[in-house]
C-alpha cells in the first residue's frame, strides 16, 4: 500500500519538527512537507502532493482558517485536521474551521508533564485520523457488498431520544437539531467526542441556530421536553430515575472504547430507564463507540437510526450499527431529523384524546 503523504503547516519550528519525526516514525506515513504559514503551505500543495494536511489555526502572514477557506477554494475534497492548542480560543477556532470545512481536528498536547507523554498524545489522537482520512484516497475502489436498507420498523411511542455522534459531529448536529421545533415533546441527549470546553462552547454554538435549548450537561438537571444536553467533554453522561422524573447525572468511570463521554455508557443507561420509549440516532464518527450501546436498546425494545454513508465524514460508528442488524432505518443527514419527528409523532395520543 503507498504511504499516506502528510504536509505539516505549523508556524512554531519546534512543533513541526517534532510532529515531523513522530509521524515519520509510523510506516504507513510520510511527511511529504512543512510550512510556516498558510501563504507557503498554498504555495507547496500542488509540488508536494500530499493526501491530509495538518493546519496550526494561529500563524503570521495567513493564520489557519484564512488557509482552510483557500484550501477548500482550490482542493474541496482534500482532508485538512486543524490542530489546535487546548485553549478557549483555541476550541472557537476549532469549532469555526469545521463549520469552514475542515475534516476533523486534533488538540495539541500540553501540560503532560514530559515529553514521552507529549509523543504518545500525538500517537493516539493525530495519527488514527490521518490514517482514516489518507486512507480514502491511498486505498484503491473495493467491490462490496450492498447495504440493504430496512424499510421502516418496530415503530412506538418515543420517549427520549439519543444522539451519537463524533467525527463530522458538530455539523451533522446543526442540520438534524435545527429541524426541530420549539414544542419537541421528548428530551434530547447527546455524545459528541470532544474534550472539556469544546463540548460547552458547541452547545452554546447549536443553541444559536436552533428553536429548541441546547446546553452542556449538569448532574442532577431533571430531564424535560423540548430541551438538549450535550455530555460535558471527559464525563459521561447517564440518565436515573427518582420520585422526581428523570435526571441527568455526570460521572468520570474509565473510558469506554477510548472514549469519555461514551456513547455506549449513555445508550444503556438510556435503554434501562426508557425501555421501548428509547431511540438511538447513530451519526457520522470514527470507531464502534454506540454499537452495544444500541444493541441495548433494541434489546428493550427501543429504535435505532443510523446515518449513511454517503452523508457521512467518517462512516465507523453508524457502519457498526448497520453491519451488525441493529439499525430500523439508514438514512442521509438531512431527513434525519424528519424521521425522528415522524416517530416521536407516530402513536402520540393526540391532546384532546388524554
Amino acid at each position: 500500500m503507498p504511504k499516506i503523504r502528510v504536509l505539516i503547516v505549523d508556524d512554531a519550528v519546534v512543533v513541526r519538527s517534532r510532529v515531523s519525526k513522530i509521524l515519520s516514525s509510523d510506516p504507513e506515513l510520510e511527511v511529504v512537507g512543512v510550512a510556516a504559514n498558510g501563504r507557503i503551505a498554498l504555495a507547496k500543495i500542488s509540488h508536494v502532493n500530499p493526501d491530509v494536511i495538518i493546519l496550526d489555526i494561529e500563524m503570521p502572514e495567513m493564520d489557519g482558517l484564512q488557509t482552510l477557506s483557500a484550501i477548500r477554494q482550490k482542493y474541496p475534497r482534500l482532508p485538512v485536521i486543524m490542530y489546535s492548542t487546548f485553549t478557549y480560543s483555541g476550541a472557537i477556532a476549532t469549532l469555526e474551521a469545521l463549520s469552514l470545512g475542515a475534516s476533523d481536528y486534533a488538540t495539541k498536547p500540553s501540560n503532560l508533564g514530559n515529553v514521552e507523554a507529549a509523543t504518545q498524545h500525538i500517537r493516539d489522537d493525530l495519527i488514527p485520523k490521518i490514517k482514516v482520512f489518507g486512507a480514502f484516497f491511498t486505498t484503491p475502489s473495493i467491490i462490496t457488498h450492498p447495504v440493504i436498507f430496512p424499510l421502516r420498523s418496530d415503530i412506538q411511542q418515543v420517549e427520549v431520544v439519543a444522539i451519537g455522534v463524533s467525527t463530522g459531529g458538530p455539523n451533522a448536529l446543526a442540520v438534524v437539531l435545527k429541524e426541530f421545533p420549539a414544542d419537541l415533546s421528548v428530551p434530547i441527549l447527546i455524545v459528541q467526542h470532544m474534550p472539556p470546553m469544546f463540548t460547552k462552547l458547541l452547545a452554546k454554538q447549536l443553541a444559536s441556530k436552533c428553536q429548541i435549548p441546547v446546553d452542556e450537561a449538569v448532574s442532577g438537571q431533571i430531564l424535560k421536553p423540548g430541551h438538549a444536553w450535550i455530555a460535558p467533554g471527559d464525563f459521561h453522561l447517564i440518565v436515573q430515575r427518582d420520585k422526581t422524573g428523570v435526571r441527568l447525572v455526570t460521572h468520570q468511570a474509565s473510558p469506554e472504547n477510548s472514549c469519555r463521554p461514551s456513547v455506549d455508557v449513555l445508550l444503556r443507561s438510556v435503554a434501562q430507564v426508557y425501555g421501548a420509549g428509547a431511540m438511538a440516532v447513530i451519526l457520522t464518527g470514527m470507531g464502534q463507540d454506540g454499537l452495544h450501546g444500541c444493541q441495548c436498546i433494541r434489546e428493550a425494545g427501543g429504535q435505532v437510526l443510523a446515518q449513511d454513508k454517503a452523508t457521512s465524514v467518517v462512516w465507523g460508528m453508524p457502519s457498526f450499527v448497520v453491519n451488525a442488524g441493529l439499525a430500523n432505518q439508514i438514512l442521509p443527514l438531512n431527513e434525519i431529523a424528519d424521521e425522528i419527528m415522524y416517530r416521536i409523532r407516530f402513536n402520540q395520543v393526540p391532546p384532546s384524546e388524554l
